[in-house]
């Protein structure tokens, strides 16, 4: 087992481990740490903690010193510093008539680099201007090309369902996401409905996979034929996986037909397991399709966006 700390160097940024040495750090604390890219400030997010060997990354650099009040004078200097490098930029970029969108600016706790983080459609030659930038900055400049993801991360803004945007807010890394999630959980396949703020798909279908795995594995199939506690036989019309609920096709003594609805546990079948690949015709949810062939184009295309996108291009520390 290893000692480390968990150290963030921005919102809802990637934990990295140090090792507290003989300091003692408790989370909220400010550290100045050694790390790639240089002296950095960072946030402790993680107290003094044993980790396995094999989770931690060698070899594991220890902090260099809590943070002093003139450090943290220095930081602020350095957001305020970020916003006048920003502006720049902007007006080199439009000096050099260069195709792309910056994002943000930020400088290492040191002022030994620049970065600017900045999406574009391709592949940009910013050699001229990063030329023109070290003029002015008189240190290191990088331009470092990110994704739709890491855009709306640093950006922020609110999602769908009122709340601050996860990746904003808490969530380190982007999680994979795929249609089938959609599909699992029942949604409509309508691409607009099922992409969040970045135009990729909501990372939130990520979150309430497991638990409708779960819920799923509980309900019968579409078409399953069914007992109820009353004798009853039928077969299932629909389910509502959220309440567990189940509306079933049962024939009256008249041999008419109607449709009832019942809690699944007043129900007798033959459980499904919360792995089983779900035949199509037999499960509810996979019976969703796209609305139109443009829909359907749309959803592929947003498929391979998400394998595009790869990891975060903003932890490099």
């Amino acid at each position: 087992m290893t000692k480390v700390i968990g150290v963030r160097f921005r919102t809802a940024g990637k934990i990295y481990y140090f090792s507290p040495g003989r300091l003692k750090v408790r989370s909220g604390d400010h550290v100045i740490v050694e790390t790639a890219r240089g002296i950095e400030y960072g946030y402790v997010v993680m107290g003094v903690k044993e980790v396995e060997d094999e989770k931690v990354v060698q070899p594991l650099k220890p902090v260099i010193r809590l943070a002093t009040p003139q450090d943290d004078q220095q930081s602020e200097t350095n957001r305020e510093k970020e916003k006048e490098a920003f502006r720049i930029c902007l007006e080199k970029i439009r000096k050099h008539g260069l195709e792309m969108k910056l994002i943000d600016a930020e400088y290492t706790f040191d002022n030994n680099k620049v970065l600017f983080y900045f999406t574009a459609d391709g592949r940009i030659d910013f050699r001229e201007l990063v030329k023109d930038l070290a003029s002015v900055f008189k240190t290191r400049i990088e331009l470092r090309q990110i994704g739709v993801r890491d855009e709306t991360k640093i950006l922020g803004g609110i999602g769908i369902c009122g709340r601050e945007l996860c990746c904003h807010t808490h969530q380190s890394e982007f999680l994979p996401v795929s249609i089938k999630m959609a599909k699992e959980q029942n949604l409509s396949l309508n691409p607009a409905k099922i992409s969040g703020v970045c135009g990729r798909l909501m990372c939130c279908l990520k979150h309430e996979q497991e638990t409708y795995e779960e819920l799923n594995s509980r309900l019968p199939g579409i078409g399953d034929i069914v007992t109820a506690r009353d004798g009853v036989k039928g077969e299932v019309n629909s389910v509502n996986v959220l309440r567990q609920t189940v509306k079933v096709i049962v024939t009256l003594e008249n041999e008419e037909k109607e449709i009832q609805e019942y809690k699944v546990d007043e129900l007798r079948f033959k459980p499904r397991r919360k792995k089983e690949k779900n035949n199509k015709n037999k499960h509810g949810n996979q019976n969703i399709q796209p609305n139109t062939q443009a829909e359907e184009k749309e959803l592929k295309e947003l498929e391979a966006l998400e394998r595009k996108e790869g990891k975060s291009k903003l932890n490099d520390k």
